[in-house]
């Protein structure tokens, strides 16, 4: 690896944290090139301006990563359980998103470069729609937009409780059984006796939801 890759990656991961932590507004570039280790004239030389260098964090850091967790139309309780384990993971990646919310983009599309990936979910959940495996009644999009709002529920912008790395184990199981039972009860289609069932006990591997 040459040594400008190195510090434009260093400079990266510094920018990552110091935006996901402060926002665009509160970033301050003395801060991030101080945990990078670059200069201030280097990082102006990469990026140009700390929005800029915000717009680099995002795409690298939110939208390069969109495909990590698989969307799966055929399972989306399972799709649910496997999300909230990469927020757990990588609490940067929501932190990020709620950021350019509120600071750059308060009520459009968030995902430049991504439509076609969101519209591929969508043309998934009407298939499946189609044959009866999740409520016909809904649009794709409200699905979609229910969907990652629950796997969200105790994500970093959480109005209630943040889920935590050093949680207990017994604590995430609750969460991802509380979870994959909202999701199969209420987006998906199931036979009345089923989904009228009481979510399953504490200590049920979610794996088998």
């Amino acid at each position: 690896m040459s040594k400008a890759v190195e510090t434009r990656q260093r400079i990266l991961a510094a920018a990552t944290e110091e935006f996901a932590t402060h926002g665009i507004a509160g970033a301050r570039i003395d801060r991030i090139v101080s945990a990078s280790g670059a200069s201030k004239p280097m990082l102006y030389a990469y990026y140009g301006s700390k929005e800029q260098l915000f717009d680099t964090v995002f795409t690298a850091h939110v939208i390069a990563n969109s495909g990590r967790v698989p969307f799966t139309a055929s399972d989306l309780p399972g799709y649910a359980v496997r999300l909230y384990d990469d927020y757990l993971s990588d609490p940067a990646l929501l932190r990020l998103v709620a950021w350019k919310r509120l600071e750059r983009v308060p009520d459009a599309y968030l995902y430049a470069g991504l439509e076609e990936n969101d519209a591929a979910h969508l043309r998934d959940i009407a298939q499946q729609q189609r044959e009866g495996r999740i409520h016909a009644n809904l649009e794709p999009i409200d699905v979609w937009s229910l969907l990652i709002s629950a796997t969200s529920t105790w994500a970093q912008a959480s109005v209630t409780e943040i889920a935590k790395v050093n949680d207990s184990e017994a604590v995430h199981r609750r969460r991802r059984l509380a979870l994959a039972f909202m999701v199969r009860s209420g987006l998906c289609s199931l036979p009345q006796d089923e989904a009228q069932s009481q979510p399953p006990p504490a200590g049920t591997d979610s794996r088998h939801l």
